[in-house]
């Protein structure tokens, strides 16, 4: 069923890369199915952020479900939302819970966690993970489908 949705100001429009994750805007939309108990996943498999330190890049896989409640997360504010870490500076813990943080606030979903896959720097990944709330009973949550660090062995 098609409904029009009012109120977006990302979505349809030309919209710049938000300067940083402070100016980023996650917008929702209503859940059609809000009396029904689901899962949702987002993955983005390229993130990029600064190190506080080096200002060298580093790179993620993020994986993040939640099952929803009467709002949905609306998927090109969530884009742009992490294309804005692009140019700013974060820990891996920083960067990881900052996005599963932001989401909860905006959707206040009845459980959501990210899992943030890093990829090694100097040597060690790092992979950090939050969860908001109780998955729900009843709903087949899958793996997270990201196999842990193995480097070469």
């Amino acid at each position: 069923m098609t409904r029009k949705i009012t109120g977006l100001r990302q979505l349809g429009h030309e919209v710049p890369v938000p300067a940083s994750p402070v100016d980023a805007q996650l917008e929702r939309v209503p859940n059609p199915h809000a009396d029904t108990a689901y899962v949702a996943r987002f993955t983005a498999p390229e993130f990029t952020c600064l190190c506080p330190v080096t200002g060298q890049p580093d790179f993620a896989h993020f994986v993040v479900d939640y099952a929803p409640r009467e709002w949905l997360l609306e998927s090109k504010s969530f884009k742009l939302f992490l294309s804005s870490f692009r140019n700013a500076a974060a820990f891996h813990e920083d960067a990881t819970l900052t996005i599963g943080k932001r989401i909860v606030q905006i959707i206040e979903p009845s459980w959501l966690r990210i899992g943030g896959y890093w990829f090694p720097r100097g040597g060690i990944p790092i992979d950090v993970f939050w969860q908001h709330g109780t998955p729900p009973e009843g709903v087949w949550i899958p793996d997270q489908g990201v196999a842990p660090y193995r480097g070469r062995g």
